[in-house]
């Protein structure tokens, strides 16, 4: 998609509306307010003009009717159509199916009158629960996403992604991935110069990071097929091991074809993905708190070649073995309950 944005000199300016629906993030409704208004000031600088760049509003369901009204306009005047609709992420966890339905129905009419729909994290089971996101890709947090799927199978859930740009409907991953599709749309409205000007500003990384990067291989455990179980909790205990389908399934009690049919059933890998990302699930854990050569942590993950485990490391996280512990060394990354 093309995002050299509007001139600088288009009167018209970039109508932000903030759905501050029950339950939504404060963090991610200022944050985004205070990105956008950093970019109206350097959008102004840059172009050595005085005039406004950017309003930023907040729609919020009123205690009467629920209909959604004005609570905040940063350049207060007439109500105008507006080029882009936020939807915050949530406080901690997805909000129930049908929590804000006047939310919703807004959404649907901004998006008919041409606006942009932008949702982050919890923010995005909003924007799916109005139908707008059916049959397309989508991310949100990456511990959501299975949540996700299971109430909107349509949808196309791509949790590694942080920000998946879709054109007219926008949709991001983590609770602070509002800084990473905020910059996305400053750059796309306004132009790249101000995108990174608004980035250095903030000191934030110009948008380019995966969600995959912070994210926990966590085993699927509640599918209820036991005997895939009993092989699963081998694999756990034995991740640096090598294995053999046939001793897989003769543990579990089954015929190989019918024991890889079930496993793949109840946890979406092959017994051999499913072990590797155990051993890279390892691998991650010994870079972040030893300093153990990359050699040993592969060694220990239980790759008798490093090159094997690097090229493995990059594919499944998408950042190198070096580049990962730079990152993330002494960082204590939540644990997902199960």
């Amino acid at each position: 998609m093309t995002k050299s944005g509007p001139e600088l000199t288009d009167p018209a300016p970039v109508d932000v509306a903030v759905v501050c629906y029950p339950g939504s993030q404060a963090t991610c409704i200022h944050g985004v307010t205070d990105l956008f208004t950093y970019a109206d000031y350097f959008a102004r600088q840059q172009a050595a003009a005085s005039r406004t760049f950017v309003r930023i509003t907040h729609w919020r369901p009123s205690a009467g009717d629920g209909r959604l009204e004005c609570t905040f306009d940063s350049r207060p005047g007439p109500v105008r159509a507006p080029t882009l609709v936020v939807v915050p992420a949530s406080d901690l966890a997805p909000i129930a199916r049908g929590h804000s339905p006047e939310s919703s129905a807004w959404l649907v009419s901004r998006h008919a009158e041409g606006a942009i729909v932008a949702a982050v994290c919890g923010g995005v089971f909003v924007l799916a629960d109005s139908g707008l996101l059916a049959g397309r890709r989508a991310t949100t947090h990456w511990m959501f996403a299975d949540e996700l799927r299971r109430r909107h199978p349509e949808l196309t859930i791509e949790a590694d992604r942080l920000v998946i740009d879709d054109g007219d409907i926008v949709t991001a991953g983590g609770v602070l991935a509002w800084a990473d599709m905020g910059l996305s749309l400053v750059e796309r409205l306004l132009g790249t110069a101000v995108m990174r000007t608004t980035a250095r500003f903030m000191l934030i990384d110009p948008p380019g990071r995966e969600q995959r990067y912070y994210s926990d291989f966590t085993p699927p455990l509640q599918h209820g097929d036991k005997a895939v179980l009993a092989a699963q909790h081998w694999l756990q205990t034995h991740a640096p091991a090598p294995f053999s389908i046939a001793a897989l399934a003769g543990r579990a009690g089954l015929g190989a074809r019918t024991f890889l049919r079930r496993f793949v059933k109840a946890t979406g890998l092959t017994p051999s993905e499913y072990h590797q990302q155990l051993r890279i699930a390892r691998g991650r854990e010994l870079l972040e708190r030893t300093q153990d050569p990359v050699d040993r942590v592969a060694a220990a993950a239980g790759y008798e070649d490093s090159g094997g485990f690097r090229r493995s490391f990059k594919r499944l996280v998408g950042l190198s073995p070096g580049e990962y512990r730079r990152r993330f060394q002494g960082m204590r990354r939540p644990q997902r309950s199960e």
